[in-house]
């Protein structure tokens, strides 16, 4: 593991996430939003806001998922993160995360979008946040499933397959 990556796990008290990678929830707001105010896609309240750190090394990526919620990324540290977007028309965007030229520092992935994402240099890692509004609750996750998209995107079949478990 690089040795910086192994200070933020260590120094952010990063753990395991279930689509692959490290992080840690660091902020969700007290107060909530009641379900009868919010749209039908919520079963339950949500908080307003919340946000966590995201960390990827090596050849780590985070699996093809989707949230109800928009979500926005913000760079911090490492090498750049390609994010792979599949919208609802079916579309893949290839946007990149970070630092280079031809980065952005945050990028929004609208609600119900499958995404995952990589770093690009290998031998590194990548430190980023993730803040969802409304706040996320693990009710709103989805993981992808390979042949469940594969069905739904078939002109997408490399990188799904790449990013999803078999």
């Amino acid at each position: 593991m690089h040795p910086k990556a192994k200070q933020y796990l260590k120094q952010l008290q990063l753990k395991k996430h279930p689509e692959g990678g490290y992080y840690r929830e660091i902020y969700r707001s007290a107060e909530r939003i009641l379900t009868n105010h919010l749209p039908s896609r919520y079963k339950s309240s949500r908080n307003f806001s919340t946000s966590i750190y995201f960390l990827l090394e090596g050849k780590q990526f985070s699996k093809f998922h989707r949230l109800q919620s928009d979500e926005i990324w913000h760079f911090y540290d490492g090498s750049d993160v390609i994010v792979y977007i599949i919208d609802n028309k079916g579309n893949l965007k290839i946007k990149k995360l970070g630092k280079s030229a031809e980065a952005e520092f945050q990028l929004v992935i609208k609600k119900h979008s499958w995404f995952a994402a990589e770093i690009e240099n290998k031998k590194t890692f990548a430190l980023f946040g993730c803040t969802v509004s409304p706040g996320f609750d693990f009710k709103d996750f989805e993981l992808g499933q390979c042949k469940f998209l594969l069905k739904k995107f078939p002109q997408h079949c490399t990188v799904i397959q790449r990013f999803t478990s078999k």
